[in-house]
C-alpha cells in the first residue's frame, strides 16, 4: 500500500537538478491562488523584469514556459522554423543532437556542424558551412554543453549569425546564473534555459526570451507553429505587457512562486557575484581534484566552472563509487553520457549546491571512496589543496 513519500536528504552535485535553497522550498508551499488573479498578473510582470536581468536583455518576449528546459528548446525551433527551412546545428555533445531532432520535427532540414565530445564549436567550421548553405534561417549551439563541461563562444557565434542573416538559437540551460550569458551583447535571438540548474529552482519551468528579429520572424509565419502549446503568438496573449491577459493555460502557480523567489535571490546577489562564486568553488574543486591524482577532461579554457568532467582512474567502476557516493555520503555526482559513458564523471557547481562546504565534502567523500577501491590517487591532499585556493 502506498503511503506519504519522504525523500531522503541529498547533496546535489550531479549535472542537476541542483539543490533548491530553504527559501525557494518555502516560496513553493505559500497559498495557491488563480492564474489570472491580479496578484499573479502582478507577479508574472516581476517574473518578466527579473528574467530579463538574469539574461541580461531588454527583450519584451521574455517568459517562462510552464514546462522543462526541454519545452524551452522546442518552443525556440517550433516558433523559427517551418517545413522547408534549412537550420545550421552545431553539436559537441548530447544536446546539439536533440536540436537536430528539433529541426527535422519541423520539417526543416538540419545541416550539422560536428566538433569533437569535450571541445567548443569550431567557429571556422561554423564559417565554411555558411558559406556551403548560405540560404540557412537557424544557426543553432549550446553555449553551456551539460554532457561535457565545455562552453562555446555564444557571441561570435551570434555574430556569424546575423553576418549570414540567419537567426540564432541558443540553448543557456546549464549557464544563465553561473557564467556570462548576456542577451542583447551576443545579438542572440532565441535563448532558452532551465530552472533546475545555477537558478537552484525546482525543475519543471523554462526560461525564454526573443529578440525583436525573432518576433518579427515568428509574426511573419504562414505556416501555423507545429505545436499549439508552445504557439508564442498564443502565448504572448497571456503573458504579454500592457494587456487584458487572455487565457492560454493555467500556469504552474506555486512553481512560479518559486522561480520568482530564486531570481529574488540571484539579484540579491548579483549576476557578477554569482559567476564569480561559481568560478571560485570550481578553482578549489580542480585543484583538489589535481592534487588527488585525478585528471580534468576539458581544456581549462573551455570548462565550465559549474559543470565539471573528471576521468575515471583505470579499473575503476564508475557506478560502484557513485553508488557509494550516495548510499555513503547522500551525495549524487553524475555519470558521464555518449562518448564519456564509463569514462567520466560530471560534478556540478550550481546555483544553491555551489559553495566551499560541498566542495570539501565532495573531495573527502571521493577521496575516501576511490581509496577503499584501491585506486592509485594521493591521499590526503584534496582538501588541503582546495583549501589553500579559498585561503
Amino acid at each position: 500500500m502506498a503511503s506519504t513519500f519522504h525523500p531522503p536528504q541529498r547533496t546535489l552535485m550531479g549535472p542537476g537538478p541542483s539543490d533548491v535553497s530553504p527559501q525557494v522550498l518555502e516560496a513553493l508551499g505559500r497559498p495557491t491562488i488563480g492564474h489570472l488573479d491580479p496578484q499573479f498578473v502582478k507577479l508574472m510582470d516581476e517574473i518578466k523584469e527579473l528574467l530579463q536581468y538574469a539574461f541580461q536583455t531588454n527583450n519584451e518576449l521574455t517568459i517562462p514556459v510552464s514546462a522543462p528546459g526541454s519545452a524551452g528548446m522546442e518552443a525556440c525551433f517550433v516558433n523559427l522554423l517551418a517545413p522547408g527551412d534549412k537550420a545550421i546545428v552545431c553539436q559537441n555533445g548530447v544536446f546539439g543532437g536533440r536540436m537536430k531532432e528539433n529541426v527535422e520535427r519541423c520539417g526543416a532540414t538540419a545541416v550539422m556542424v560536428q566538433d569533437d565530445w569535450g571541445k567548443p564549436v569550431s567557429i571556422d567550421k561554423v564559417r565554411a558551412v555558411f558559406a556551403e548553405h548560405p540560404d540557412a534561417k537557424v544557426l543553432a549551439f549550446v553555449h553551456a554543453e551539460t554532457s561535457t563541461g565545455v562552453e562555446s563562444d555564444a557571441k561570435a557565434l551570434c555574430q556569424l549569425a546575423h553576418d549570414n542573416n540567419a537567426l540564432s538559437i541558443v540553448d543557456t540551460v546549464t549557464s544563465v546564473a553561473g557564467i556570462e550569458v548576456n542577451v542583447d551583447a551576443w545579438g542572440a535571438d532565441a535563448v532558452y534555459s532551465g530552472t533546475q540548474k545555477c537558478l537552484s529552482c525546482v525543475p519543471g519551468i523554462s526560461p525564454v526570451t526573443f529578440s525583436p528579429r525573432a518576433v518579427e520572424a515568428i509574426n511573419a509565419r504562414t505556416h501555423k507553429v507545429q505545436s499549439w502549446f508552445l504557439d508564442m503568438q498564443l502565448i504572448m496573449g497571456y503573458w504579454g505587457a500592457n494587456t487584458k491577459r487572455a487565457y492560454h493555460h493555467t500556469a504552474p502557480v506555486n512553481a512560479m512562486y518559486a522561480l520568482h523567489e530564486s531570481l529574488l535571490i540571484l539579484q540579491n546577489e548579483g549576476l557578477e557575484n554569482a559567476w564569480g562564486r561559481h568560478q571560485k568553488n570550481h578553482q578549489a574543486l580542480v585543484a583538489g581534484i589535481e592534487a588527488m591524482g585525478l585528471t580534468m577532461v576539458v581544456d581549462a579554457d573551455d570548462r565550465l566552472p559549474q559543470l565539471n568532467l573528471i576521468a575515471i582512474p583505470e579499473g575503476i567502476d564508475d557506478a560502484a563509487v557513485r553508488n557509494t557516493l550516495l548510499s555513503h555520503y547522500d551525495l549524487e555526482i553524475g555519470a558521464g553520457l555518449g562518448d564519456f559513458a564509463g569514462k567520466a564523471w560530471r560534478i556540478g557547481l550550481m546555483g544553491h549546491a555551489s559553495n566551499k562546504k560541498n566542495v570539501l565534502l565532495c573531495l573527502n567523500a571521493l577521496e575516501n571512496t576511490l581509496g577503499e577501491m584501491g585506486a592509485p590517487i594521493n591521499k590526503g591532499r584534496a582538501v588541503k589543496a582546495a583549501n589553500a585556493v579559498y585561503a
